[in-house]
C-alpha cells in the first residue's frame, strides 16, 4: 500500500517536488472557454517561485502583526493556491474563504470570518483589491493590509530573497472555517502536525503511489477540495486538476471529461455530485468517455446513498468505471479532513437494517414485512480511535448501537480559534468512565464489524413519539414521489417549543419548473402528507412547496436545515403553496411569506391551515 512521503510541513512537500520534478505540472486549472475548457498549468518550479515571492512580500507587509492570520479572498484560480502556499512559506496562518463578490449571505459570512479571526492581512487578485480595501475600511478594519498578488507588478527578484520559516509542529498552519450546515461558522485550528497526520491517513485510504493525478470541481476553500484534492497531490509530488463548482453544476459531464482528458486517478465529491452526473449527463456527452484511469472516487461530506452508488456504476460501467473505485468516506474539518474510508479495491459495503429499530438507535436485521433502511459503510477509521457514545449519559456504546461519534487521534485539530470554552467542550470531551481527550463530532452513527456507519446529525434529528427520524430519509422519500419534486431540493426540520408541547415537522420542497400547475399544488401537498403518514407514521406534517433554488446548501452540498428553519420562521421563503399544521401556522403568521413576482397568485393565495388530527386520523 502506497503512503505519502513523511514530510513535516506543506512547504517541505512542495520543495521536495521542486527538487525531484521541477517541470511537472503541480496545478492545472480548467477555465471555461466558450463551450470548452482551457487549461492553465503551473509547474512545481513556478509554483515555488511564486510562493516565495508572495512570502517575502507578506512578511514585509505584516512584520508588526505576525501572529494575526491572513485571509485569502480569491475566485477559483491557481492564484489561490499560490497565495495559500505563500502563507506557509512566510510562516503565517492562512484562512481560505470565498471571495465576497456579491452582497448577501456570502458577504455576511466573510465579514464574520474577518471579525472572528482578527485577520492582519487580506490577499487577493489585483482586480479585486480596490473593492476589498474599501470594504475593509467601511467595516472599520482599516489596519488590515490588503495586498494584491499575481499581477504584472510582482518583483521577479523577490523570490531570491526568501528564507525558510521556522515553524513548530504545533503551530497553526491554517484556519478551516466550518461550512455552517447547522450553526455559525467557526475557525478550526489545523496545525502542521494535524495536516501531516491526515495526509498519511488519506494516503492509506486512497492507496495511490507518488505522482498521483487528482481532479475535482470542489471549492478550493472547502476542506475536501483543499486538503484532499489540492494539498494531497502536492504532498505526493503529483498533479491537482481543478475546475470551478459553477462549471460543474452548469455542465456535469465536464468533471467526467476532466477524468478522461487528464487520466485522473483520484477524485472526490459529495453524494449529490454523482447523482447529478447520473441524471444529467447525456449519451452524446459521454460518447467516447474513458474512466478506466480512476482508481478511487471518494464519496463524502453528506450521507452516502446506496442507490446513488449503484446508479452511477450502472450508468458509467460501460465507460471503464470499476465499481470498486467508488469509496464512501467520512470526515470533518475538526479532524482536519478524513476520518474513515472504505477499503479501496472492493465494492462499497452495505448493511440492511430494520427501520423501526434504527429509530430506536439500534442496528438490527430486518424482520419480514418490516420497512428496511440500507446503510452504506464509510469504512474503517484511519489512524483515529472511534467511540460511539450516548450524547446524554456520555457512556460508551457497544457495536450495533447508534450514538454520537467521538474521535481521538493525531488528525484531531487543536480547537476553535478564539473560542476557549467551545474548544474544551468539543475537543476535550470525557466519557462517563473517565476516558478523556476526545473530539465530539455532533454526528450520529454506529460501529458494526469494525465498519463505521454514519446516520445523521444530532442537531438535525427529528424526535417524534420517542422515535429518532432522520430528515434525509424523509426528504428522499418525498423527492422519489414523482417528477414534480426536485431531487436534492428538500429540507425537513421541526419548529415550535417542545417544553410547551407545541412542535411540528415542516417539509420544505422545491418543485421542478414546468412539472406542475398552480391548480395542482394543494394536491401535491396532500400527497406529501399522505406519504409521510404511510411510510413514517408521521401524521400532521406541514408542507411548504417552493421555487427551485430555495433550499440553501453549504459549499460541500450539505442541506442547511437550521438556516432553512430560520428562513421559514422569518417568512423569507419563495412560497408557491403551503399547508401548515396549527403549531407551524401560529409561527408563520408572525411573518407571512412574501410572494415573488414569478410565484404570482399561487404564492399569495395557495395557503391552508390543516385542522388538528383527531383520534380517527
Amino acid at each position: 500500500m502506497a503512503l505519502p512521503p513523511q514530510h513535516r510541513t506543506l512547504t517541505d512537500a512542495v520543495r521536495a517536488g521542486v527538487e525531484h520534478c521541477p517541470e511537472r505540472a503541480a496545478l492545472v486549472y480548467l477555465h471555461e472557454d466558450g463551450s470548452g475548457m482551457r487549461p492553465e498549468r503551473l509547474s512545481y518550479a513556478e509554483l515555488d517561485r511564486r510562493a516565495r515571492s508572495i512570502a517575502v512580500r507578506l512578511r514585509e507587509a505584516t512584520s508588526a502583526r505576525t501572529a494575526r492570520p491572513v485571509l485569502l479572498l480569491f475566485p477559483p484560480t491557481v492564484q489561490f493556491v499560490t497565495a495559500f502556499l505563500g502563507c506557509f512559506y512566510a510562516g503565517r496562518t492562512a484562512i481560505p474563504a470565498p471571495l465576497p463578490d456579491e452582497p448577501g449571505e456570502r458577504l455576511a459570512r466573510v465579514s464574520a470570518i474577518l471579525r472572528d479571526a482578527s485577520a492582519g492581512a487580506v490577499l487577493t487578485l489585483p482586480e479585486h483589491r480596490q473593492a476589498l480595501a474599501a470594504w475593509l475600511a467601511a467595516s472599520g478594519e482599516g489596519d488590515v493590509a490588503c495586498l494584491a498578488v499575481g499581477g504584472d507588478g510582482e518583483d521577479p527578484a523577490a523570490a531570491g530573497m526568501w528564507t525558510a520559516p521556522r515553524v513548530r509542529d504545533t503551530d497553526v498552519a491554517f484556519l478551516q472555517y466550518s461550512s455552517g450546515s447547522t450553526s455559525e461558522p467557526k475557525g478550526v485550528m489545523v496545525t502542521h502536525a494535524n495536516l501531516a497526520a491526515n495526509q498519511q491517513a488519506i494516503g492509506r485510504a486512497m492507496a495511490i503511489p507518488p505522482g498521483v493525478v487528482a481532479g475535482s470541481w470542489l471549492p478550493l476553500y472547502h476542506d475536501m477540495g483543499l486538503i484532499g484534492m489540492t494539498l494531497h497531490p502536492l504532498w505526493m509530488a503529483g498533479t491537482s486538476v481543478q475546475m470551478s463548482p459553477v462549471s460543474f453544476i452548469k455542465q456535469p459531464h465536464r468533471w467526467l471529461r476532466m477524468i478522461h482528458d487528464f487520466r485522473v486517478q483520484g477524485t472526490a465529491s459529495p453524494d449529490f455530485g454523482y447523482e447529478l452526473c447520473t441524471r444529467r449527463v447525456t449519451e452524446e456527452q459521454s460518447a467516447g468517455l474513458d474512466l478506466s484511469s480512476l482508481h478511487v472516487a471518494l464519496n463524502g461530506a453528506e450521507p452516502v446513498r446506496s442507490d446513488t452508488l449503484r446508479a452511477f456504476t450502472a450508468r458509467f460501467s460501460a465507460h471503464g468505471l470499476r465499481p470498486q473505485a467508488l469509496v464512501p468516506s467520512y470526515g470533518l474539518a475538526e479532524n482536519t479532513l478524513l476520518v474513515s474510508g472504505a477499503v479501496t479495491g472492493r465494492p462499497p459495503g452495505e448493511l440492511k437494517v430494520d427501520a423501526h429499530a434504527l429509530e430506536q438507535d439500534e442496528l438490527r436485521e430486518p424482520r419480514p414485512g418490516r420497512t428496511v433502511r440500507t446503510l452504506v459503510s464509510c469504512g474503517t477509521p484511519q489512524d483515529t480511535e472511534v467511540l460511539i457514545v450516548d450524547p446524554m449519559t456520555l457512556r460508551s456504546l457497544p457495536d450495533g448501537r447508534v450514538g454520537e461519534i467521538w474521535l481521538r487521534g493525531p488528525s484531531a485539530a487543536a480547537g476553535y480559534w478564539n473560542r476557549r470554552e467551545l474548544t474544551a467542550e468539543t475537543f476535550h470531551a470525557e466519557t462517563a468512565d473517565g476516558r478523556a481527550g476526545y473530539l465530539r463530532t455532533g454526528d450520529v452513527g454506529a460501529l458494526h464489524d469494525g465498519q463505521l456507519y454514519v446516520t445523521g446529525r444530532i442537531k438535525e434529528m427529528l424526535i417524534h413519539c420517542g422515535r429518532n427520524l432522520y430528515p434525509q430519509d424523509l426528504e428522499l422519500a418525498v423527492q422519489e414521489m414523482g417528477p414534480a419534486f426536485r431531487r436534492g431540493g428538500g429540507a425537513v426540520f421541526t419548529v415550535g417549543d417542545p417544553h410547551a408541547g407545541r412542535t411540528g415537522v415542516v417539509v420544505v420542497q422545491e418543485l421542478r419548473p414546468r412539472c406542475y400547475d398552480e391548480a395542482g399544488l394543494p394536491a401535491l401537498a396532500v400527497s406529501v402528507r399522505a406519504l409521510l403518514s404511510r411510510e413514517f407514521q408521521l401524521s400532521g406534517a406541514s408542507v411548504v412547496l417552493v421555487r427551485p433554488g430555495a433550499i440553501r446548501k453549504t459549499t460541500s452540498g450539505k442541506t442547511q436545515r437550521t438556516l432553512m428553519r430560520q428562513l421559514f420562521l422569518s417568512g423569507d421563503l419563495p412560497v408557491l403553496h403551503q399547508s401548515l399544521e396549527p403549531a407551524a401556522a401560529a409561527l408563520a403568521d408572525e411573518h407571512p411569506p412574501q410572494p415573488t413576482a414569478a410565484a404570482g397568485r399561487a404564492a399569495h393565495s395557495a395557503a391552508t391551515v390543516i385542522p388538528p388530527a383527531g383520534p380517527g386520523r
